[in-house]
């Protein structure tokens, strides 16, 4: 339920070191942005595995009181982001070759930075789904999902494979932050605005399944622009959470579960 603050600290992250360039470093302006996003990336994963270290791994067998303390530390990081940023949203100061548009033919213009957020996503889509099913990381984290008990009594350390997954969805959360500054400015409660987005992509994809989140993100994303371009902006999301609801009804697993051998 903190999974939007992370976004946040990386948005904030861009942000300082937007200003940071600015005052010590105007030359390096144009090249700044690509850093910001690998320190955004740094030290939300930092941030990350701190969190679980000091709280989650206490709660891994309750659910319940996880969503609850993660709901928490989300009210926390927003008051801490008030307390040092301010309660006014924040823009950075974007590099020139992020400005402007595409032009393919008159009246179709496609934004630089709606590119360059797709070509990131797309990046980080490749590098995640090499690590989760070419590294041997990625071999004892899907193990460790799979079955925990089997998976320690083999030598692995789930406890490790557990926050360094978990300081992993937090890094990525904190590059999807850096890349929404592009977009939009940035608040003490900008991730609230995304959380239920993403929550909605986790249990329509299906839980424990990397295929199924790309499968429904991409399409609850592309369901919410038609079905507001049609409709207007709260009943174009009203028609999008029944079309998910009826496909859970259908599914309840989710688009793609994982699989699991009978015995």
């Amino acid at each position: 339920m903190a999974h939007g603050e992370f976004m946040a600290l990386g948005a904030y992250t861009v942000y300082l070191s937007s200003s940071l360039t600015e005052k010590f470093a105007p030359n390096f302006g144009p090249y700044y942005f690509v850093a910001a996003i690998v320190f955004a990336f740094v030290i939300c994963a930092f941030v990350g595995a701190f969190v679980e270290w000091l709280m989650i791994r206490h709660l891994y067998h309750r659910p319940l009181d996880t969503l609850l303390a993660t709901w928490g530390l989300s009210l926390i990081m927003q008051q801490s982001y008030r307390s040092i940023f301010g309660a006014r949203e924040v823009t950075p100061t974007l590099p020139e070759w992020l400005m402007g548009s595409y032009t393919l033919k008159e009246g179709l213009d496609i934004p630089i930075n709606g590119v360059f957020v797709l070509g990131l996503s797309i990046i980080v889509t490749i590098v995640l789904m090499i690590f989760m099913f070419r590294s041997s990381f990625g071999l004892r984290l899907r193990a460790t999902v799979q079955n925990r008990k089997m998976s320690g009594a083999v030598g692995i350390n789930t406890g490790k494979v557990d926050r360094l997954a978990f300081a992993l969805g937090c890094g990525i959360a904190g590059i999807a932050g850096a890349a929404f500054t592009t977009i939009g400015s940035t608040g003490p409660d900008s991730g609230s605005r995304y959380i239920v987005d993403a929550f909605l992509v986790v249990v329509s994809g299906g839980t424990a399944s990397l295929l199924g989140c790309l499968a429904s993100a991409f399409g609850i994303a592309q369901a919410q622009s038609v079905l507001e371009f049609f409709l207007d902006g709260t009943k174009g999301k009203v028609a999008t959470l029944l079309v998910i609801v009826i496909a859970l009804m259908i599914r309840p697993q989710g688009l793609f579960p994982s699989k699991v051998r009978g015995h």
